[in-house]
């Protein structure tokens, strides 16, 4: 299937976004006055955007505005606002999410669409291109559309050509009465093609590429191959696509909450077929919620190990919604409903233990699955191993979500007891010892007005300070496993090296074995 792009670019959207804002009357009469946005430049306040009206007197971008206030006397003037210029391009953006995942930005002031396989869904490329057009037009936003085989081919149609919509196969034929401006290389790059002649694209399109590579730059060479067409360079989109996904849309506007959860309930088992034909299972899912307004509202779940269970997923949904602090408001409806799954693992049939376990096992990942749902995969925690032999810094705590593979706990030697306990003190208890030579393990030792006879001792283990770390300097610990006559076992440690760090070092237990 051949790639289609569908280019949008909003030629005033500062003064469109300001109309809206500060309730300024649409420009559609020319008795209105003008409306002009002004940014310093160069010392200079000057014209960085003008609506329809000021285009239509004469005004344009560059324009100083002393030069333009003596030509037009009664303008309405306002400051540019280029963050909030921002953020409404990135709304328009999750607005035309609803029509393909793939968007991209256009700057200035331009969205790029993949809707290849998508313009189907709504009658055809035209049908697409007249709703998105229709839709944004109700929003008090003008704007013009091209739709073509490469993203550089619709940018130029759209800004530089009449717009409208490319057979497959014709962009070049399309693209070939456009000026030279609209490969958009550099002004001086053009001034020269100019005087040399070459004023429109086909002037370009005749002449060898390597005679213009020589004389212009490998860059204009470049932006004629794909602004012909010829060459295809995918766009990057806000949003990666996911790895499965399904969705509904609806002729008329969704009002009903339980009929939402119907719709939700459908997508799901749909996704699940579509992941057991696949042998996968989703680790995190999405449902955006599109209104008719253009306000998205996405809803994420996240799963801690794959699962392509309806039942749990829907659970976990009902467990999201009720968590958030802001209840779901349709508005005036609901037009599009999307199931997104943008993580995917391979997910075969797991045999159930003979011990009864695999039961346990599931009732404990779908309860973790409904914490971090609930609270946020950042407050429920597990432990994991750190790549250090300080025992005071060999966990650390991460998402309970984290792979497997990731917490790399170190494996005991087979038919060996553990090296480390399963209790550690923070901070280690000080403790009262006899042993026989100074450097030794002890004989006895007194914690909490016990005495505790030791019967066995394995040691030491000597674990030195990190010498790459700033701060004091700490002494060396030697480390004994010492088991006393009642079988209780124990982790104690001596701090500093006898004569060497410390003329009488100190003990202390640090940890208890089961």
């Amino acid at each position: 299937m051949p790639r289609r792009y569908l280019a949008l670019w909003f030629p005033f959207l500062p003064t469109d976004r300001l109309r809206r804002v500060r309730g300024i009357p649409a420009s559609g009469g020319r008795s209105e006055p003008p409306l002009v946005v002004v940014e310093t430049v160069r010392n200079a306040l000057r014209l960085v955007d003008c609506d329809q009206n000021a285009v239509r007197l004469g005004l344009t971008r560059g324009l100083t505005l002393a030069d333009a206030r003596a030509r037009i006397p009664d303008l309405v003037v306002v400051e540019a606002e280029p963050q909030a210029d921002q953020r409404l391009i990135e709304r328009l953006a999750a607005f035309c999410d609803r029509f393909t995942p793939l968007v991209a930005l256009d700057p200035p002031h331009g969205l790029l669409l993949d809707i290849t396989g998508c313009a189907h869904l709504f009658g055809g490329e035209a049908a697409l291109r007249a709703v998105i057009a229709e839709r944004l037009r109700a929003g008090g936003l003008h704007q013009r559309s091209a739709i073509a085989g490469t993203p550089e081919a619709a940018h130029a149609l759209c800004r530089f050509g009449a717009g409208g919509i490319v057979p497959p196969g014709e962009d070049e034929a399309m693209i070939r009465p456009l000026p030279v401006a609209a490969l958009e290389v550099a002004a001086e790059t053009v001034i020269a093609l100019s005087r040399a002649g070459l004023k429109s694209v086909a002037d370009l399109a005749e002449r060898p590429s390597m005679v213009l590579s020589a004389r212009f730059g490998e860059d204009l060479a470049i932006r004629l191959r794909r602004v012909l067409g010829r060459e295809d360079v995918r766009i990057t989109p806000l949003r990666p696509a996911p790895a499965c996904m399904v969705e509904r849309h609806f002729a008329e506007p969704l009002l009903d909450m339980q009929g939402l959860e119907a719709v939700v309930m459908r997508l799901i088992a749909e996704a699940a077929r579509l992941l057991e034909q696949r042998g996968e299972g989703g680790r995190a899912f999405e449902i955006s919620l599109f209104r008719t307004d253009g306000a998205v509202r996405r809803l994420g779940i996240e799963t801690g190990r794959p699962s392509r269970d309806a039942d749990a997923i829907l659970r976990l949904y009902r467990e999201r919604i009720d968590t958030l602090a802001d209840p779901l408001d349709p508005g005036f409806g609901f037009d599009a409903i999307r199931l997104a799954i943008p993580v995917c693992e391979p997910l075969n049939t797991h045999q159930p233990s003979l011990d009864g376990r695999a039961v346990e096992d599931e009732a404990v990942a779908e309860l973790l699955d409904r914490l971090v749902t609930r609270f946020g995969r950042d407050r429920v925690l597990r432990f994991a191993a750190r790549d250090t032999h300080d025992p005071r810094r060999e966990a650390r705590a991460v998402p309970v979500a984290t792979p497997a593979s990731a917490i790399a706990w170190p494996m005991p030697e087979p038919n060996e007891p553990p090296t480390r306990p399963l209790q550690l003190f923070e901070p280690p208890q000080p403790i009262e010892t006899l042993a026989e030579v100074p450097d030794g393990p002890p004989l006895r030792f007194r914690w909490r007005r016990v005495l505790h006879e030791i019967a066995r001792a394995e040691g030491p283990e000597r674990i030195a300070p990190e010498w790459w770390r700033d701060g004091p300097a700490e002494p060396a610990r030697d480390y004994y496993r010492v088991e006393d006559a009642q079988g209780r076992r124990f982790w104690l440690f001596r701090a500093g090296l006898y004569e060497r760090e410390n003329e009488m070092p100190r003990w202390f237990l640090h940890g208890l074995f089961a």
